[in-house]
């Protein structure tokens, strides 16, 4: 940076970064292309790590049981949420109108949206797309969700309501 030795006065940090708005107003086509290589490569690996996973992974055959709640504390046309299998797994217990229980996952078989109990009609509703399930057994009675919803396997024990798995999906 010394004038005598004929080098430039800009400092290295402003040949580097350019500091005039004109110049960074276009992006170069090499850039352009370098972006989409490189994000079209994220996604082809994105999508190569779910299908290893996804055929890696075997039919679940165990399942943890967890309490999911006291049977005298849920009244008939009443709800309770909970997380089964893991943490991140939503899931309502409903208490049918007529008594019985039920559980499924609360996440919408269309787009995950959450499902929601209506006791006065009995069924579970997907404000979303406006998808309806069975209250019984989750099957779909109106909308777009492709299948019926994950149903969760309940036990009583005494006054306690034990979830100890999947019901299998039906065979089509």
């Amino acid at each position: 940076m010394d004038p005598k030795d004929g080098s430039s006065m800009k400092p290295v940090w402003a040949e580097e970064f350019s500091v005039h708005a004109a110049e960074d107003a276009y992006v170069q086509r090499r850039q352009f292309t370098k972006f989409l290589v490189m994000t079209s490569f994220g996604m082809v690996a994105g999508n190569a790590w779910i299908w290893l996973k996804a055929v890696t992974a075997g039919e679940r055959t165990e399942w943890p049981e967890a309490i999911v709640a006291r049977a005298s504390e849920i009244g008939p046309g009443t709800v309770r949420f909970f997380s089964y299998p893991g943490p991140h797994d939503p899931c309502i217990l409903v208490r049918r109108t007529n008594g019985e229980f039920a559980a499924f996952s609360q996440k919408c078989t269309h787009l995950s949206c959450a499902v929601i109990y209506a006791p006065a009609r009995d069924r579970l509703e997907c404000p979303c797309h406006e998808g309806y399930f069975s209250a019984s057994n989750g099957r779909v009675l109106q909308g777009p969700p492709p299948r019926p919803l994950p149903q969760i396997r309940l036990a009583r024990r005494g006054d306690d309501l034990v979830a100890v798995g999947l019901v299998p999906a039906e065979a089509e």
